[in-house]
Protein backbone atom coordinates (compact mmCIF):
# COMPACT_ATOMS: atom_id res chain seq x y z
CA UNK A 1 0.00 0.00 0.00
CA UNK A 2 1.24 3.35 -0.76
CA UNK A 3 2.15 5.50 2.35
CA UNK A 4 2.99 8.28 0.57
CA UNK A 5 6.60 9.89 -0.71
CA UNK A 6 9.48 11.02 1.28
CA UNK A 7 8.98 14.05 2.91
CA UNK A 8 11.38 16.44 1.25
CA UNK A 9 9.90 15.16 -2.42
CA UNK A 10 9.00 17.24 -5.05
CA UNK A 11 5.09 17.57 -5.49
CA UNK A 12 5.04 17.06 -9.06
CA UNK A 13 7.35 13.52 -8.90
CA UNK A 14 4.90 12.79 -5.40
CA UNK A 15 2.15 13.19 -7.93
CA UNK A 16 3.50 10.86 -10.68
CA UNK A 17 4.68 8.22 -8.39
CA UNK A 18 1.00 7.73 -7.01
CA UNK A 19 -0.05 7.62 -10.51
CA UNK A 20 2.51 5.05 -11.48
CA UNK A 21 1.83 3.18 -8.35
CA UNK A 22 -2.16 3.53 -8.70
CA UNK A 23 -1.73 2.51 -12.19
CA UNK A 24 0.76 -0.48 -12.11
CA UNK A 25 -1.14 -2.13 -8.75
CA UNK A 26 -4.10 -2.20 -10.24
CA UNK A 27 -2.70 -3.71 -13.91
CA UNK A 28 -0.66 -6.51 -11.91
CA UNK A 29 -4.30 -7.02 -9.59
CA UNK A 30 -6.81 -7.12 -12.36
CA UNK A 31 -3.76 -9.73 -14.46
CA UNK A 32 -3.10 -7.01 -17.41
CA UNK A 33 0.33 -7.32 -16.63
CA UNK A 34 0.35 -11.30 -15.90
CA UNK A 35 2.45 -12.93 -13.51
CA UNK A 36 5.95 -13.14 -13.83
CA UNK A 37 5.96 -10.22 -16.20
CA UNK A 38 9.43 -8.53 -16.68
CA UNK A 39 9.00 -4.69 -15.91
CA UNK A 40 10.68 -2.48 -18.20
CA UNK A 41 11.25 1.05 -17.66
CA UNK A 42 11.19 2.43 -21.09
CA UNK A 43 8.23 0.52 -21.81
CA UNK A 44 6.38 1.68 -18.92
CA UNK A 45 6.90 5.47 -19.48
CA UNK A 46 5.57 4.83 -22.43
CA UNK A 47 2.07 2.87 -21.25
CA UNK A 48 1.81 5.23 -18.17
CA UNK A 49 3.22 8.50 -19.52
CA UNK A 50 5.35 9.52 -16.79
CA UNK A 51 9.01 9.61 -15.53
CA UNK A 52 11.11 6.91 -15.07
CA UNK A 53 12.25 8.13 -11.64
CA UNK A 54 8.66 7.69 -10.62
CA UNK A 55 8.64 4.17 -11.61
CA UNK A 56 10.97 2.97 -9.86
CA UNK A 57 9.87 4.69 -6.57
CA UNK A 58 6.24 2.89 -7.57
CA UNK A 59 8.01 -0.69 -8.22
CA UNK A 60 9.38 -0.33 -4.97
CA UNK A 61 6.65 0.21 -3.15
CA UNK A 62 5.13 -2.48 -4.79
CA UNK A 63 7.84 -5.29 -3.78
CA UNK A 64 6.70 -4.13 -0.30
CA UNK A 65 2.77 -5.24 -1.23
CA UNK A 66 4.41 -8.37 -2.89
CA UNK A 67 3.14 -7.61 -6.36
CA UNK A 68 6.47 -7.10 -7.89
CA UNK A 69 9.39 -8.93 -7.21
CA UNK A 70 13.21 -6.59 -7.82
CA UNK A 71 15.83 -9.34 -10.13
CA UNK A 72 19.21 -8.75 -8.61
CA UNK A 73 20.92 -6.18 -11.22
CA UNK A 74 18.17 -6.87 -13.63
CA UNK A 75 15.12 -4.54 -12.82
CA UNK A 76 11.47 -5.84 -11.94
CA UNK A 77 8.99 -8.10 -12.88
CA UNK A 78 5.38 -9.07 -11.81
CA UNK A 79 5.43 -11.72 -8.82
CA UNK A 80 4.95 -15.29 -9.68
CA UNK A 81 1.62 -17.28 -8.69
CA UNK A 82 1.15 -20.49 -7.24
CA UNK A 83 -1.70 -22.69 -5.22
CA UNK A 84 1.07 -22.71 -1.89
CA UNK A 85 1.07 -18.64 -2.32
CA UNK A 86 -2.52 -18.58 -2.21
CA UNK A 87 -3.17 -20.49 0.43
CA UNK A 88 -1.04 -18.80 2.28
CA UNK A 89 -2.72 -15.69 1.57
CA UNK A 90 -6.24 -17.61 2.52
CA UNK A 91 -4.66 -18.43 6.01
CA UNK A 92 -3.49 -14.69 6.89
CA UNK A 93 -7.02 -13.70 5.66
CA UNK A 94 -8.57 -15.88 8.24
CA UNK A 95 -6.18 -15.28 10.96
CA UNK A 96 -6.09 -11.91 10.65
CA UNK A 97 -9.24 -10.53 9.51
CA UNK A 98 -10.70 -12.61 12.47
CA UNK A 99 -9.05 -10.58 14.70
CA UNK A 100 -9.95 -7.60 13.35
CA UNK A 101 -13.29 -7.95 13.02
CA UNK A 102 -13.35 -8.59 16.83
CA UNK A 103 -11.55 -5.43 17.51
CA UNK A 104 -13.66 -3.72 15.42
CA UNK A 105 -16.51 -4.99 16.71
CA UNK A 106 -15.77 -4.35 20.81
CA UNK A 107 -15.16 -0.81 19.67
CA UNK A 108 -18.06 -0.47 16.93
CA UNK A 109 -20.05 2.99 17.15
CA UNK A 110 -23.06 4.13 15.39
CA UNK A 111 -21.00 5.61 12.80
CA UNK A 112 -19.18 2.51 11.88
CA UNK A 113 -22.80 0.85 11.82
CA UNK A 114 -23.83 3.80 9.51
CA UNK A 115 -20.42 3.32 7.44
CA UNK A 116 -21.07 -0.45 7.05
CA UNK A 117 -24.56 -0.28 6.19
CA UNK A 118 -23.88 2.09 3.42
CA UNK A 119 -20.78 0.29 2.21
CA UNK A 120 -23.06 -3.10 2.14
CA UNK A 121 -25.51 -1.53 0.04
CA UNK A 122 -23.37 -0.13 -2.59
CA UNK A 123 -21.97 -3.34 -3.22
CA UNK A 124 -25.67 -5.22 -3.37
CA UNK A 125 -26.75 -2.51 -5.89
CA UNK A 126 -23.75 -2.67 -8.11
CA UNK A 127 -24.75 -3.37 -11.50
CA UNK A 128 -24.40 -6.79 -12.26
CA UNK A 129 -22.37 -6.11 -15.51
CA UNK A 130 -19.95 -3.86 -14.45
CA UNK A 131 -17.27 -6.24 -12.67
CA UNK A 132 -14.99 -3.68 -11.73
CA UNK A 133 -17.20 -1.37 -9.51
CA UNK A 134 -18.34 -4.07 -8.11
CA UNK A 135 -14.75 -5.50 -6.93
CA UNK A 136 -14.12 -1.51 -5.76
CA UNK A 137 -17.52 -1.84 -3.29
CA UNK A 138 -16.64 -5.26 -2.22
CA UNK A 139 -13.36 -4.06 -0.92
CA UNK A 140 -15.14 -0.82 0.66
CA UNK A 141 -17.25 -3.38 2.36
CA UNK A 142 -14.99 -5.96 3.87
CA UNK A 143 -12.32 -3.00 4.84
CA UNK A 144 -15.59 -1.56 6.13
CA UNK A 145 -16.16 -4.65 8.42
CA UNK A 146 -12.55 -4.29 10.21
CA UNK A 147 -12.45 -0.17 9.69
CA UNK A 148 -12.70 0.34 13.52
CA UNK A 149 -9.67 -1.66 14.32
CA UNK A 150 -7.66 -0.25 16.75
CA UNK A 151 -4.16 -1.62 14.55
CA UNK A 152 -3.03 0.44 11.88
CA UNK A 153 -0.30 -1.85 10.93
CA UNK A 154 -3.47 -4.81 11.41
CA UNK A 155 -5.22 -3.03 9.07
CA UNK A 156 -2.49 -1.91 6.51
CA UNK A 157 -1.98 -6.47 6.42
CA UNK A 158 -5.60 -6.88 5.96
CA UNK A 159 -6.29 -4.33 3.14
CA UNK A 160 -2.49 -5.59 1.50
CA UNK A 161 -3.78 -9.07 1.67
CA UNK A 162 -7.23 -8.35 0.19
CA UNK A 163 -4.91 -6.77 -2.87
CA UNK A 164 -2.97 -10.60 -2.93
CA UNK A 165 -6.12 -12.31 -2.80
CA UNK A 166 -8.43 -10.41 -5.47
CA UNK A 167 -5.53 -10.71 -7.81
CA UNK A 168 -6.41 -14.82 -7.96
CA UNK A 169 -10.18 -14.07 -8.32
CA UNK A 170 -9.07 -11.92 -11.21
CA UNK A 171 -6.70 -14.51 -12.70
CA UNK A 172 -9.38 -17.26 -12.22
CA UNK A 173 -11.91 -15.32 -14.61
CA UNK A 174 -15.70 -14.89 -14.00
CA UNK A 175 -15.14 -16.14 -10.11
CA UNK A 176 -18.28 -14.28 -9.53
CA UNK A 177 -20.14 -17.52 -10.94
CA UNK A 178 -19.94 -19.27 -7.77
CA UNK A 179 -21.35 -23.20 -8.42
CA UNK A 180 -24.06 -24.31 -5.39
CA UNK A 181 -23.05 -20.47 -3.24
CA UNK A 182 -25.67 -18.06 -3.15
CA UNK A 183 -22.58 -15.17 -2.22
CA UNK A 184 -25.19 -12.33 -1.71
CA UNK A 185 -26.70 -14.14 1.68
CA UNK A 186 -23.12 -14.58 2.63
CA UNK A 187 -22.63 -10.79 2.63
CA UNK A 188 -26.06 -10.27 4.45
CA UNK A 189 -25.27 -13.32 7.31
CA UNK A 190 -22.46 -11.42 7.85
CA UNK A 191 -23.60 -7.89 8.01
CA UNK A 192 -26.35 -9.19 10.50
CA UNK A 193 -24.08 -10.91 12.58
CA UNK A 194 -22.13 -7.68 12.99
CA UNK A 195 -24.79 -5.38 13.81
CA UNK A 196 -26.53 -8.04 16.13
CA UNK A 197 -23.27 -7.62 18.04
CA UNK A 198 -22.30 -10.95 17.78
CA UNK A 199 -18.53 -11.72 17.52
CA UNK A 200 -18.01 -15.55 17.53
CA UNK A 201 -21.12 -15.90 14.22
CA UNK A 202 -19.67 -12.65 12.44
CA UNK A 203 -16.12 -14.62 12.82
CA UNK A 204 -17.23 -18.14 11.69
CA UNK A 205 -19.27 -16.79 8.95
CA UNK A 206 -16.52 -14.53 7.78
CA UNK A 207 -13.79 -17.32 7.55
CA UNK A 208 -16.56 -19.84 6.22
CA UNK A 209 -17.22 -16.83 3.41
CA UNK A 210 -13.16 -16.86 2.44
CA UNK A 211 -12.72 -20.47 2.62
CA UNK A 212 -15.58 -21.19 0.44
CA UNK A 213 -14.32 -18.85 -2.50
CA UNK A 214 -10.66 -20.07 -1.46
CA UNK A 215 -12.04 -23.84 -2.43
CA UNK A 216 -13.11 -22.65 -5.72
CA UNK A 217 -10.31 -20.71 -6.92
CA UNK A 218 -7.87 -23.45 -5.41
CA UNK A 219 -9.60 -25.56 -8.05
CA UNK A 220 -8.54 -23.00 -10.75
CA UNK A 221 -5.09 -22.54 -9.86
CA UNK A 222 -2.51 -23.67 -12.05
Amino acid sequence: MYLGPAPDAAPQETSATRIAYTRLSRMIVTGELAPGTRLKIETLREVLEVGASPIREALSLLTSDQLVVRLDQRGFRTAETSRENFEEILDLRCTLEAKALRQSMERADEAYAEQLILAHHRMATSPAQDRDLFERRHKDFHLALIAACDGPLLLRFCAQLYDLNIRYRYIAGAAADYVGRNVADEHQGILDAVLARDVARAQRLLIEHYKATGAFLSERID
